[in-house]
């Protein structure tokens, strides 16, 4: 048996289940899965989107204060971070679709508990324990897809999960602004967290059938499970491809795991820490504080809601334009692009007086962020290998959580003090500062097997 000392599991295995899922057309199976990884990506979406607006919706004696508006921004992503940090990168020893459950069960539950919050203290515990699977739940649908799809598809494929993501940020501002406040005596807000945790639990069951990932499988030497699901996978229509030269055998040691903070995976660590760390600040960053920064530019409560409505269309256009280009160009050349278009655009927002050029410069950088955050979502897993891939796309994608939760404290401060000009041109700054990254050190992915690039 012919064994990696690096990723710890057979090579013939591995290869052959590589061979097999790169080797197929994008069929019915391929389209469910991505189906259901993007009606929970919405979901989780849904919630991230909540965060901001609920500052204008939850009881103003809530949120008398800059830290307390800071607070509710910023609770969800102090779970997020722990949900990446120590629940996603169980999928690496006890599986992907087993995790999945997990913390679906975990965010739909508590969100729905969270509407029954008496005031503001425990609300923000419970928003921060309905963060803990929320940061779970992309970095496994990034692994998961990356895992399954075939790799001149990835891209694409990936970018379409996502595509249904994004529709949650428009249809999250509009049921903001335009559900009464109180239906059937029930206050707004509480009306959206309950339809975020009825669709989480929806998601949930659709997602029971799910099947585990084959490279996992085969990563932990359970090669019969991993040939399996292969066959499921390939259906009747689609015979499997020729097993590579090398010898396997059913039988294999405990795996290595290689060490994130050393070489070879050192480089990939430091770049995928890079990249979450300064694309949130423009993902999320610029997003979780818009309509503060509307309504400190003057604009009423209503027009801020109303405005982030309006730009929240470039959030599926910017989703679309991934589809369409993912597979076109190298991914690490348009997330440079991407991010040098969303700094341009987040300044210009930051700077603008009118109503027109508010919106304007705020549909660009939804659309610039869209594309920049999904070809992180798609780029960052394709840079480690199998054996360590949820743990290390957790541990980095934890940092945008970091970033996400300390945001509000550090820009609210400054946007009241300096205005939005200042405090969105130091974050175009820091975004600038990845794009360099990406182009200097960033390897090419497109079309390439996993574990080869």
């Amino acid at each position: 048996m012919a064994t990696s000392p690096m990723l710890g599991y057979s090579e013939g295995t591995a290869a052959e289940v590589a061979a097999r899922l790169d080797r197929l057309p994008t069929g019915p199976w391929h389209r469910r899965v991505v189906a259901l990884m993007g009606i929970g990506t919405f979901f989780n979406f849904f919630e991230v989107g909540l965060g901001s607006l609920l500052v204008t919706l939850v009881p103003a004696g809530w949120v008398e204060s800059t830290a307390d508006k800071s607070l509710v921004i910023g609770s969800a992503f102090v779970g997020e971070l722990l949900g990446a940090l120590f629940l996603a990168p169980l999928s690496d020893r006890f599986g992907r679709r087993r995790m999945f459950q997990v913390n679906l069960l975990a965010y739909a539950g508590l969100s729905l508990v969270c509407t029954l919050a008496p005031g503001l203290a425990v609300f923000l515990l419970l928003r921060v324990l309905v963060g803990v699977g929320l940061g779970a739940e992309l970095v496994l649908v990034d692994t998961y897809l990356s895992e399954l799809v075939p790799a001149a598809r990835r891209g694409r494929l990936v970018g379409m999960c996502y595509f249904i993501g994004w529709l949650a940020l428009p249809a999250s501002a509009v049921l903001a602004a335009f559900l009464p406040h109180t239906l059937l005596g029930i206050e707004s807000w509480r009306w959206l967290l309950i339809f975020s945790a009825l669709g989480a639990a929806l998601v949930w069951f659709t997602r029971r059938g799910l099947s585990e990932s084959p490279r996992w499988l085969a990563a932990q030497g359970r090669r019969a499970e991993a040939l399996a699901v292969l066959r499921e996978i390939e259906g009747p229509g689609n015979p499997p491809a020729e097993r590579p030269s090398i010898a396997d055998s059913p039988a294999k040691a405990a795996p290595i795991r290689p060490h994130l903070l050393r070489r070879p995976l050192l480089g990939r660590t430091a770049l995928a820490c890079l990249v979450w760390a300064c694309q949130t600040i423009g993902v999320l960053g610029f997003s979780s504080i818009a309509p503060l920064v509307l309504i400190h530019k003057g604009f009423g409560v209503l027009h801020s809601l109303g405005y982030t409505a309006a730009t929240a269309c470039g959030f599926p256009l910017g989703a679309a334009l991934v589809v369409l280009l993912a597979e076109r160009f190298q991914r690490k050349h348009l997330l440079v692009l991407s991010s040098v278009l969303v700094a341009a655009s987040g300044a210009t927002f930051g700077l603008a007086t009118s109503g027109w050029l508010v919106v304007a410069a705020g549909t660009a950088l939804n659309v610039f962020n869209v594309v920049m955050g999904n070809l992180s979502h798609a780029y960052t897993p394709e840079l480690f290998p199998t054996a360590v891939r949820t743990t290390a796309a957790g541990r980095t994608y934890s940092l945008s959580r970091l970033v996400s939760a300390v945001f509000p404290f550090a820009a609210l401060p400054l946007l009241y003090s300096l205005g939005a000009g200042v405090l969105f041109s130091v974050c175009a700054v820091l975004i600038l500062a990845m794009s360099v990254g990406v182009a200097v050190f960033g390897p090419r992915t497109n079309a390439r097997q996993l574990d080869t690039i």
